[in-house]
């Protein structure tokens, strides 16, 4: 009798450790990164810090990006998908870089194959578009930073 309970209690913290993997997971489930820059999402500039990403609703198009110390300093954003040939056992926030200034650019969920691309905002188009002008190469430097 001891050895049935026992087995039935192993069991049960088995499916519930599975479960709970099972939902760090899913795509609605937020990701959380230490940025360690500030950076521009669709105009707004936000602090260096550590943020969570995650989905506004069931749609995976909005996200919201939030300052995990600091709540009000935080932003909701429309995305694009992208997709990757290879699925991502980590998950990763992409940015451009032009000099000193970066800008939020893709968001990837570990194991997912689909991620989530912003669209550049005015004032990143602006700074391309000015690289080009002087001579320099108009394409932004990728900064990735990868998530666990």
């Amino acid at each position: 009798m001891k050895r049935r309970v026992l087995g039935i209690a192993f069991g049960a913290v088995v499916m519930a450790l599975m479960s709970v993997t099972a939902f760090a997971q899913l795509p609605g489930a937020p990701i959380r990164a230490n940025i360690p820059f500030d950076f521009t999402v669709r105009g707004r500039t936000l602090p260096a810090g550590h943020y969570e990403i995650s989905r506004i609703t069931d749609e995976a198009g909005g996200l919201e990006i939030a300052n995990i110390d600091h709540r009000s300093e935080h932003t909701m954003i429309e995305t694009e998908p992208v997709q990757q040939a290879r699925i991502p056992n980590r998950g990763k926030v992409v940015f451009h870089r032009y000099g000193d200034v970066y800008f939020l650019y893709e968001v990837w969920t570990p194991g997912m194959e689909t991620g989530r691309e912003i669209e550049p905002s005015r004032r990143e188009r602006t700074l391309e578009r000015d690289m080009a002008m002087g001579g320099k190469q108009a394409q932004p430097e990728t900064v990735a930073i990868t998530i666990n």
